[in-house]
C-alpha cells in the first residue's frame, strides 16, 4: 500500500499524485516508471515517475483521466491507500552532455519530459523545451520545466495560449535557428511519429519515450511489443525509449486502437451502475 500526500488537479482530466514510495525514490532515474494497481483485482497501469523526493520518500504521477482505471486512481484523495506500486521498471535515460538538447512534449507527455529535462540541463546541456496541447489547459507542469530549461515555447492547437500551431511548427523554429545535437520527444503516438519525420528531415538524433499497451511491465506477457529498425523490441524492458528513426509508429498506432471497443464498453458499463 501507498499512501497519497498531495492531490492536484492539473485540468479537467488530469491530475498529480504525490505518494509515500520511499524505496522507490531512492533508485529512481529519469525515464523510469511504476506500475499501479488499485483495489486487489484492478487493472495494472504503467505511469512515468515525474519527481522524486529522497528526503520524504515520494514519488509523484501525473494521470490522465482515459478509462474505468485511470478515472478510479484520480479518483483517490489525499490520506487514501494505492492498492500496489511497484518500480522502478524500464532502462533509464542516457544522460550526458550533448550540446544543445531540444526536448518536446505533448499533453500528459510533459510528465515524463519533466525529469529529462531536469537530468539533461544538470548534464550541462543547453536545454530548449517545446510544450504541446489543444489548448492552455492541456500544458501542464509549465513552471516546472521553466526553471530547468533554457527556453520555453509554448504552442497550442486552438491558440488559446502561447503559439498557435503544431509541435512540430515550434522545434521547426528551434531547428531554424541553432544547431540542435539531440532532441527528445515524448507524447501521443501520432505526435511522437510527425515529429520524428521532421528531425529525419533535419538529420537530428531523436529519443522517443514510447506509451504502448503493457500489462506486467516486466517482459513477460509481450503485449507491449514493437518493431524497432525491423526487430521485435518490449517497451518495458528495452524501453520505455528507443530510437525514434527506428520505431515503426504505424505498428504503434494500430495496436493501440485493438482494445479500443471493450474499453469503451467497460467504461460506460461503470456510468451504468
Amino acid at each position: 500500500m501507498s499512501k497519497i500526500i498531495a492531490k492536484e488537479i492539473l485540468s479537467e482530466r488530469v491530475v498529480k499524485l504525490e505518494i509515500e514510495a520511499p524505496r522507490i525514490a531512492q533508485k529512481r532515474k529519469a525515464g523510469h516508471f511504476v506500475i499501479v494497481k488499485v483495489g486487489e483485482k484492478g487493472e495494472r497501469i504503467p505511469l512515468t515517475i515525474s519527481q522524486a523526493n529522497k528526503e520524504t520518500g515520494t514519488i509523484t504521477l501525473v494521470v490522465q483521466k482515459v478509462g474505468v482505471s485511470s478515472h478510479k486512481l484520480c479518483a483517490l484523495e489525499v490520506g487514501d491507500e494505492i492498492t500496489d506500486v511497484v518500480g522502478p521498471l524500464g532502462q533509464a535515460t542516457h544522460i550526458e552532455k550533448f550540446g544543445s538538447v531540444l526536448c518536446a512534449g505533448g499533453g500528459v507527455g510533459i510528465a515524463p519530459l519533466l525529469p529529462i529535462v531536469e537530468a539533461m540541463k544538470a548534464a550541462g546541456n543547453k536545454v530548449i523545451t517545446v510544450l504541446a496541447g489543444r489548448s492552455k489547459e492541456f500544458v501542464i507542469l509549465e513552471e516546472e520545466i521553466r526553471k530547468k530549461s533554457d527556453e520555453v515555447i509554448i504552442m497550442t492547437d486552438d491558440g488559446s495560449y502561447g503559439n498557435k500551431g503544431l509541435v512540430t511548427e515550434g522545434m521547426e523554429r528551434v531547428i531554424s535557428q541553432e544547431k540542435v545535437n539531440l532532441s527528445v520527444v515524448i507524447g501521443p503516438a501520432i505526435m511522437m511519429k510527425f515529429c520524428t519525420l521532421l528531425t529525419k528531415k533535419y538529420n537530428i538524433p531523436t529519443v522517443v519515450s514510447l506509451n504502448t499497451i503493457m500489462v506486467d511491465g516486466t517482459g513477460m506477457c509481450g503485449a507491449c511489443r514493437i518493431t524497432v529498425g525491423g526487430k521485435t523490441k518490449f517497451v518495458c524492458v528495452d524501453g520505455p525509449e528507443f530510437d525514434a528513426h527506428q520505431v515503426d509508429f504505424d505498428e504503434i498506432l494500430q495496436r493501440l486502437q485493438a482494445y479500443k471497443h471493450q474499453e469503451a464498453e467497460a467504461y460506460q458499463a461503470t456510468l451504468n451502475k
